[in-house]
């Protein structure tokens, strides 16, 4: 695959990578990433924009991580999408029957025409050859954009899919399961949702992503379906031979006091309950990498370290190995579908707790957006604190969860979801 390559220097980052967000609004696909420039270890770029499409792959659950690996195989190149939680079936013989108020396909990746990589002050533009002639207008198309103040919001009536009393119920069923031993962690979720509701996508990322600086931010538009995403989960990132996955378990809200802000870091991070939800999943994480691991290859960098972002601070770790190199891309990916942090332990029992006791189909909640590199390296997110929206069926949805354990207190479990479901309706209100 060839792509002509052209770096731009820029006086104002920021103010282009705006401009060049509001100038993808006119493709009827685009894709973009954002880490925000929070410090961690494994990035390759500041932001990333991928539109028009070369060739897309579009596929309900069945054979679809085959199909994928055909497919990346095939066209080595940037290929950018999503995997929604319900390639869980797959993988293992497993359901997905409730209800579905967005219809997002499972799955879906495409080939850009146009890349645009922002980074240490400059842009680097990678066009196919098709495309080189563009290069020029589009850029004075992106540098002559006035931005606007848009805030362009209307009240929704949200409403949320199960009841507080009907939580606590559920919390006891699942307590139930773990005691008879059928799971030891069940990460439960329940959807927030608007029927018969519009919303301005690019105002509620700008207005999300401004309240988040999160280091997995993205924005996704195929048609009708959008995708704006505050996440701040790292699923798994590939370098060379290198795997890393960063679980998140274990949160607790920030103080606007600088004092009791540094008191709730030490807190969270001697919680016993908090870590051993964390320590669990590495666990699970462990297990998953090794199935394409070299010998001897996992280890865990870091354990139950304190991650701050602007509205809560979390424990992460961080599991790496070194893969075989038989195994392909998208191989290593199935092996590790869905993430361990968005379905507890052990998965495939736990996986039909979650689908007897939820009542929303998850579909690209809990599962994860990301790229694959011409040379098979990817970098995949985990879909949390995200809002889906489905412009034609004017059905708009954010989910939110926590892990439950035999030590989980349901009331605290409820307030959880409280705090991470606020930030989603602040965005989505006036």
């Amino acid at each position: 695959m060839a792509r002509i390559l052209k770096k731009i220097p820029l006086l104002n980052a920021d103010k282009f990578a705006s401009q060049l967000l509001v100038w993808a609004q006119s493709f009827q696909t685009f894709f973009w990433l954002d880490n925000n420039q929070y410090p961690q270890k494994y990035a390759s770029y500041d932001k990333v924009l991928a539109v028009g499409v070369l060739s897309e792959l579009e596929l309900d659950y069945r054979d679809a991580f085959d199909q994928l690996d055909k497919y990346q195989r095939e066209k080595k190149d940037y290929l950018f999408g999503y995997l929604s939680y319900d390639l869980k079936n797959d993988t293992e013989d497993l359901v997905s029957e409730n209800y579905d108020g967005l219809a997002f396909p499972d799955l879906y990746f495409f080939q850009p025409k146009k890349l645009f990589f922002i980074r240490e002050g400059f842009v680097e533009l990678q066009y196919d050859t098709a495309f080189k002639n563009e290069m020029e207008t589009d850029m004075q198309q992106v540098f002559s954009i006035e931005l606007k103040d848009d805030q362009e919001i209307t009240d929704l009536n949200i409403k949320q899919r199960i009841s507080e009393r009907e939580y606590y119920r559920k919390i006891d069923t699942i307590q139930t399961h773990i005691k008879r031993g059928d799971s030891y962690e069940i990460n439960f979720c329940m959807e927030y949702f608007a029927e018969d509701s519009r919303i301005n996508p690019l105002c509620v990322y700008n207005r999300l992503n401004a309240i988040s600086k999160a280091p997995f931010a993205g924005f996704f538009k195929n048609n009708e379906h959008y995708l704006i995403a505050a996440s701040p989960e790292r699923f798994v990132r590939k370098e060379g031979s290198k795997l890393i996955s960063q679980p998140i378990k274990g949160t607790l809200k920030r103080s606007d006091n600088p004092t009791e802000d540094k008191e709730l870091i030490t807190q969270l991070k001697n919680d016993p309950k908090e870590r051993a939800e964390n320590i669990m999943i590495v666990d699970l994480v462990r297990n998953d990498l090794s199935k394409t691991a070299r010998k001897a290859s996992v280890k865990v960098e870091e354990l139950c370290e304190v991650y701050t972002f602007k509205q809560v601070h979390q424990l992460v770790s961080t599991v790496t190995s070194t893969v075989k190199k038989e195994v392909s891309p998208v191989q290593i990916l199935k092996s590790l579908f869905p993430m361990g942090s968005m379905t507890g332990a052990p998965k495939i029992s736990t996986m039909k707790i979650i689908e007897e006791l939820e009542e929303t189909k998850r579909g690209l909640y809990s599962g994860s957006v990301g790229y694959f590199t011409p040379t098979g390296d990817f970098d995949f997110n985990v879909v949390i604190r995200s809002i889906l929206y489905n412009a034609q069926n004017k059905y708009i949805s954010f989910s939110v969860g926590g892990a439950i354990t035999i030590n989980s207190n349901p009331v605290s479990e409820y307030q959880e979801c409280q705090l991470k479901a606020a930030a989603m309706k602040k965005v989505l209100s006036k």
